[in-house]
């Protein structure tokens, strides 16, 4: 089990820290608005603007989905493996 606690806490820590850069950087109109981080990002300018905006929505799902994954889906997945075996 705690293997799978640290590939779910690297896997949240690791895409979490990338989508706050890059929500930081795309997603942050002003430090003065309260709508940090969640604000709509802007137009893309150029090719590498895009890939930030798209890898800024992959960062935040793999964050989520990858801790639930190694977190509840794997546990409850081998405890019922192991209840239908015993």
């Amino acid at each position: 089990m705690a293997d799978e606690f640290i590939k779910g806490l690297g896997l949240f820590a690791g895409a979490g820290l990338a989508w706050m850069v890059l929500a930081g950087w795309y997603r942050t109109p002003s430090f003065e608005s309260p709508k940090q981080l969640i604000a709509a990002p802007p137009e893309p300018n150029t090719v590498f603007d895009a890939v930030g905006i798209f890898l800024n929505d992959v960062f935040f799902w793999t964050a989520i989905l990858g801790a639930l994954t190694f977190w509840v889906l794997i546990p409850a997945l081998n405890q019922v493996r192991e209840s239908s075996t015993a």
